[in-house]
């Protein structure tokens, strides 16, 4: 059974079987949890089911978010991309960072997301998915499939380092849910294990020190907007994997590098809303409009 202490024992595993990192976790985690492959291969097909409709509720003009703060940016994005012909980005990136964007504002409403790895960051892994299914038209099967990589990769951090802006800063949210989602891309466009850690690693350099600051102490502001960078890493990431251009410092001394500056970030700058934007003055009258003096 696997450790899941490594990024380079899951790709050494995968490479030495012949198989995906999907492939190997699943049957891995169907040994673990005894339960059949099929069983938890449909679990995690409702789970991006569960994506797709975030999506869709997410992109309602009129839905807001409990606090008042957020709303809407999904759907201008979504509109934006449609009525400008993609925008600057192109047509497919701005439609999944409006994706992103979308189940970002579902999950401020209070509606069902799921946490990929966590809520703050539930945006980045639909919203590369999301996209590859149902703009590149991808099959659902190795959509689904792809996500046990990312969780996979996601267990690796968690256990090796952090996933939660409380410890970590936002680099060990919305950084790992980028990496995930490029590890998960990296599968789908064939690439092989270790490029699907490198893509991993790329992620995570892009967003090394990224603070946890939340506007009212709300996952709204700047939560949202970093879902945004986090696709666009995500893609570039794995782009630049599928090249094959090398990440030159290995994954797992990425992921121990960014436990390391998450260790000596302080702690105003890890979910305490005690520093960064949430102590600016428009971030200080935010928060005194939700909550009063």
């Amino acid at each position: 059974m696997m450790k899941y202490s490594s990024i380079k024992e899951l790709c050494d595993a995968a490479e030495a079987q012949g198989v995906k990192i999907s492939e190997l976790c699943l049957k891995d985690q169907a040994e673990q949890m005894q339960r059949s492959c099929e069983e938890l291969y449909s679990q995690m097909e409702k789970n991006f089911d569960v994506m797709v409709e975030a999506v869709s509720k997410g992109n309602d003009p009129e839905l807001r978010s409990t606090s008042g703060l957020t709303g809407g940016e999904g759907y201008k994005m979504l509109r934006y991309a449609q009525e400008s012909d993609g925008g600057l980005s192109g047509m497919f990136l701005s439609r999944a960072i409006g994706r992103a964007m979308c189940v970002s504002n579902c999950n401020a409403a209070m509606g069902k997301i799921v946490a990929t790895p966590t809520a703050g960051s539930c945006g980045i892994l639909p919203g590369c998915l999301v996209s590859m299914y149902e703009d590149r038209h991808m099959d659902k099967k190795d959509i689904v499939m792809s996500i046990f990589t990312a969780g996979a990769f996601g267990m690796v951090i968690a256990n090796t380092a952090s996933i939660a802006g409380a410890s970590g800063g936002c680099q060990a949210e919305c950084g790992s849910a980028s990496g995930m989602a490029a590890a998960a891309l990296v599968e789908l466009g064939g690439g092989s294990p270790k490029a699907c850690g490198d893509a991993l690693g790329m992620a995570l350099i892009n967003q090394m020190g990224l603070v946890c600051d939340p506007v009212a102490g709300l996952v709204e502001i700047p939560c949202i907007k970093r879902n945004v960078s986090g696709v666009m890493i995500a893609f570039s990431s794995a782009d630049m994997a599928l090249s094959g251009i090398d990440l030159k410092i290995p994954v797992d001394e990425c992921i121990a590098a960014m436990k390391s500056v998450g260790d000596s970030m302080s702690a105003s700058l890890k979910e305490t809303s005690l520093g960064g934007l949430a102590t600016s003055p428009t971030g200080m009258a935010l928060k005194k409009k939700v909550f009063g003096e």
